[in-house]
């Protein structure tokens, strides 16, 4: 599969101010495929050591000379590493927490070799109080779900994709590529962005044979909530993991998961997922100014699943419906504000962590909500998803007038059009929106 992060992953290669890599994300993105394909491609020879399946090798960092970590390693692995022809994989890394001390004298005193670690769980060892992290000597990427043009790309649909860089305003699909998008969209929907099930869809061609792996991908990550959390936590972490789904795009209020149960509790449970990467928090903003997170409110936020198809599973939704109904419509939207948020997150750089905000006003008679507010040039653009009823093209006029905004944009089946400031724009399309709205200004 051609993953975007891969041209990242050259930059970092043959630039002169290199540092020691780690690469972010979820479990089973396919953080370790993306680095091993990377290393035969890109360098003679590739060495890796996995943590997990060698816990012997956590020995070779009981030092932090680089010398003699390598040398150790060579002896282990019996491999040769050359510093400008060999990448060194360092794989779940989180195992071995003084390998990531290790690296900031990789920096100092070995610059050319190159080093990359990764892990499924490594965030809970970065956000630890008791671990000092390198700063400053360590670079990081983050690696998401496949997005809806690496699925076109997965799909061989490479001609689509490059098309859609040269629709614009004045260069409309035609009604019969339109509806064709718009079925590919509703497969994506179906299937999500999970490498495992998008390989399991090019096997067999069958959306519903692919449900298995995605029920496969829950199990998992509900076995390894014993890896982060305690027994008393485990059954907040079961109970949040499994109500989620059904409140994407709604208001996260504690009482909402379960009324009997502390809010400390679902707090914790909360955060542990986050770090997990399992969950997303869309904070609302004011959006009186950029960068948003400076206006953000904390204790108003929505959450977002990990990916679309996970949700559609989780939430033992039918893959027959994504296509004989408007999917605007399939649990109140729910499906499409996941697609859009997670879109969203996929074509932001790779190189942040991704926030998304959210902006509402709470008035009474006049109140008003906008699904996304996302920053574009020197812009806020207020984004709406669930288009066709009076409140929320209301909501986004609103928006429009406080602000003083010059452009709105409303995200749906619809095709592209602009007309009194708003920008509709195709589920196809949000990859380019960016350009899109440059072109209008």
């Amino acid at each position: 599969m051609k993953r975007e992060i891969e041209k990242q992953l050259i930059a970092w290669k043959i630039s002169p101010i290199r540092a020691p890599l780690l690469l972010r994300g979820a479990r089973q993105v396919g953080k370790s495929w993306i680095i091993e394909k990377f290393g035969r491609d890109q360098f003679e020879n590739l060495v890796v050591v996995n943590f997990e399946q060698r816990r012997e090798a956590t020995a070779c960092f009981g030092t932090l000379l680089p010398e003699k970590i390598v040398s150790a390693i060579e002896l282990l692995t019996n491999s040769i590493i050359h510093p400008g022809k060999t990448l060194l994989f360092l794989d779940e890394i989180q195992e071995c927490p003084h390998a990531i001390v290790a690296l900031r004298y990789f920096k100092e005193q070995m610059p050319d070799l190159h080093v990359i670690g990764a892990g499924s769980l490594l965030e809970f060892v970065l956000n630890d109080e008791k671990f000092s992290m390198p700063v400053g000597r360590i670079q990081f990427l983050y690696l998401r779900p496949l997005s809806f043009y690496e699925f076109l790309s997965a799909c061989d649909r490479e001609n689509l994709r490059d098309y859609l860089g040269t629709v614009s305003l004045q260069n409309l699909p035609q009604k019969v590529i339109h509806d064709e998008l718009l079925k590919l969209v509703r497969e994506y929907i179906a299937l999500g962005g999970m490498p495992a099930v998008i390989a399991a869809y090019l096997q067999t061609k069958s959306l519903y044979q692919t449900q298995g792996v995605q029920s496969d991908l829950l199990s998992t990550y509900r076995r390894d909530f014993g890896k982060y959390a305690t027994k008393a936590q485990h059954k907040y972490l079961i109970l949040l993991f499994e109500k989620v789904p059904s409140l994407v795009g709604t208001w996260f209020k504690y009482n909402k998961i379960d009324p009997a149960v502390h809010p400390r509790e679902i707090k914790t449970a909360l955060k542990q997922l986050c770090q997990a990467g399992l969950l997303y928090q869309v904070h609302h903003s004011s959006a009186s100014g950029l960068p948003l997170v400076t206006t953000q409110n904390e204790k108003k936020f929505k959450v977002l699943f990990l990916d679309v198809g996970l949700v559609k599973r989780a939430c033992f939704l039918d893959t027959a419906l994504l296509f004989k109904e408007d999917i605007m419509l399939i649990n109140q939207g729910l499906l499409t504000e996941q697609f859009v948020g997670q879109e969203l997150l996929a074509y932001s750089d790779c190189k942040d962590e991704g926030r998304l905000f959210f902006w509402v006003r709470e008035q009474k008679n006049s109140s008003a909500e906008v699904a996304f507010v996302i920053p574009i040039g020197n812009k806020i653009i207020p984004v709406e998803v669930k288009a066709g009823t009076t409140g929320r093209l209301k909501s986004l006029k609103i928006f429009l007038e406080e602000k003083n905004s010059g452009i709105g944009v409303r995200i749906s089946a619809n095709p592209l059009a602009f007309e009194n400031k708003l920008l509709s724009i195709p589920f196809y399309l949000i990859a380019e929106l960016p350009r899109l709205i440059h072109e209008l200004q």
